[in-house]
C-alpha cells in the first residue's frame, strides 16, 4: 500500500506578488525552495491562511534570497499580495517508509526569511 504524506512546508510565508498575465505557478525564493526539498515544477498545494482559499499548482525558482513568493496565471486570482499561505509538498512511500519518515518544516518570517526548521509539529493542546 502506498501511503501520501507529507514531505514538506513552507509555514506562513507571505504573498509577494500576484501576476495573472504570467504562466501559471508559484515562484518560490531559491533558497526556500533548497531548505524544504521542493524541486521546480514538483506539484505544491496552497493554502491561504488569510482568505481560506485552498489550490495546487507548481513551484518554479525565484532568485536566492529574494524572499520572493508571487503566485502566478489563475492561482493569483485566489491571492492577494500580503496574505500568509503555507505551501505544502506530499510523497508517496510505503508503510515500512513512512514509519521512519520525518517531513521538513520551513519557517519564515514577514519578509520570507528562513527563521528555523523542524522535522515535527507540537502536538495540540486541549
Amino acid at each position: 500500500m502506498q501511503l501520501s504524506l507529507l514531505k514538506t512546508k513552507i509555514h506562513r510565508a507571505t504573498v509577494t506578488h500576484s501576476e495573472l498575465n504570467y504562466e501559471g505557478s508559484i515562484a518560490i525564493d531559491g533558497l526556500l525552495l533548497d531548505t524544504s526539498g521542493i524541486r521546480e515544477f514538483e506539484q505544491v498545494h496552497v493554502w491561504d491562511v488569510t482568505n481560506g482559499s485552498r489550490f495546487s499548482t507548481y513551484a518554479i525558482r525565484a532568485d536566492e534570497g529574494s524572499g520572493i513568493v508571487s503566485l502566478n496565471g489563475g492561482a493569483a486570482r485566489h491571492v492577494q499580495v500580503g496574505d500568509l499561505v503555507i505551501i505544502a509538498a506530499f510523497a508517496g512511500m510505503s508503510e515500512q517508509e513512512a514509519a521512519a519518515f520525518k517531513p521538513t518544516l520551513v519557517y519564515v518570517d514577514r519578509d520570507n526569511k528562513l527563521t528555523h526548521t523542524n522535522h515535527s509539529i507540537p502536538k495540540q493542546a486541549a
